[in-house]
């Protein structure tokens, strides 16, 4: 794919100098650019099925850039193989996001333009564009990595799961495109040092879905739920990740709330067997708990050990609320926010009546909490 000759015309009148002789394919190579286009092109070469051979051909010294017109993510055939490739050979590589095919004319007389007027819908292939954008012309956006976007991976996923709990769907729209910006963020830093791209990742979720659903995409028979779920894990365990983990809990993350990942622990354990035949007896578990968390209070051991016995009494509980059916994390959720709007009613009360929690006394605050309770 040559430059137009607008394009040419453009870098000339930027006091660059065009040289045509320095690649195996028909190319154009660019020298010494100016301040003012050298971060947006500094070499065009040609669309070369052989990676190999673009790195062999590009024999510039100093900083060089390779401009693909489109998008490079899908418009450059090979580039993650041919950035390892530079890599390899000791060669730092950056890809900076240009402008969408849209406002391309455009940039030929102004390098950077605005994207077009919004309109009432968009395509997956309009959100890259935009996403690639941002990195490149939005400073925050440009200065992110996977690491410091965790935070606000994590708090988006919380906000979808808040318009749930809350049966707000027109939220739940929302809160979902924002989890899925977080998603299209960490793909495009990965497409920038070529190791991933939002294509690979939709590639990874529609095999790997096909791969541990025969039962859909084959022959296999399902007969119910739990002969889905054993069969789920043993597809897992057969996987390459599968293969490298030392347990089958291994694959639960550290990282999720602590009664959520008891849970998931205790829900994989339950499916070899290695579970409580009925809630009942989990029942007097929690009560052994208890007593054995009393004990080590009177015998005032060690904060440690009090910490430990506290700790079993909360596994118990986990284990118990998955014995019911029911989440613990989503039942401790909904305790947490019926103690805010109580305690929310409390303060409102008070200070209505002119006075503040803090100097009220306990039989004070216990008639208010009552009234908060009704």
């Amino acid at each position: 794919m040559l430059a137009p000759a607008e394009l040419i015309a453009y870098i000339e009148s930027q006091g660059v100098e065009l040289v045509s002789d320095l690649a195996a394919d028909p190319a154009l190579f660019v020298r010494g650019a100016s301040d003012a286009i050298e971060n947006v092109v500094n070499v065009i070469v040609s669309s070369s099925k052989d990676p190999e051979q673009r790195t062999k051909s590009a024999q510039v010294e100093g900083r060089v850039a390779i401009g693909i017109l489109g998008n490079p993510l899908s418009d450059f055939p090979g580039l993650p193989q041919f950035v390892r490739a530079l890599e390899s050979r000791g060669v730092q590589t950056e890809i900076v996001p240009g402008v969408p095919r849209d406002t391309l004319s455009a940039a030929m007389a102004m390098p950077l333009v605005p994207l077009p007027p919004a309109s009432t819908h968009h395509t997956w292939n309009d959100l890259i564009e935009i996403m690639a954008r941002l990195r490149r012309s939005c400073p925050w956006d440009r200065e992110q990595t996977h690491r410091t976007l965790v935070p606000y991976l994590i708090e988006e996923t919380y906000e979808v799961v808040e318009a749930i709990e809350q049966n707000d769907e027109k939220a739940l729209s929302e809160e979902l495109g924002d989890l899925l910006l977080q998603i299209v963020f960490h793909a495009q830093i990965g497409s920038e040092t070529g190791r991933f791209t939002s294509a690979d990742v939709i590639d990874a979720l529609s095999n790997k879905m096909i791969r541990r659903h025969p039962h859909v995409f084959g022959e296999a028979v399902i007969e119910d739920v739990d002969a889905q779920w054993k069969n789920w894990e043993r597809l897992k365990a057969e996987e390459a990740t599968g293969r490298k983990r030392r347990s089958r809990l291994d694959g639960i993350p550290r990282h999720l709330g602590a009664m959520q990942r008891g849970q998931r622990m205790q829900e994989k354990a339950a499916r070899v067997g290695f579970d409580w035949p009925a809630a009942s007896q989990i029942l007097d578990k929690l009560v052994e708990e208890l007593r054995e968390l009393a004990e080590a209070r009177r015998a005032k051991q060690d904060d440690p050990h009090v910490r430990e016995e506290l700790g079993d009494v909360f596994f118990t509980l986990v284990n118990l609320s998955r014995a019911l059916g029911i989440d613990a994390e989503a039942a401790m959720r909904e305790a947490n926010e019926k103690f805010y709007k109580r305690f929310t009613f409390m303060e409102a009360r008070a200070a209505k009546e002119g006075k503040s929690l803090a100097d009220m006394t306990l039989d004070e605050l216990e008639e208010l909490w009552k009234l908060a309770k009704a």
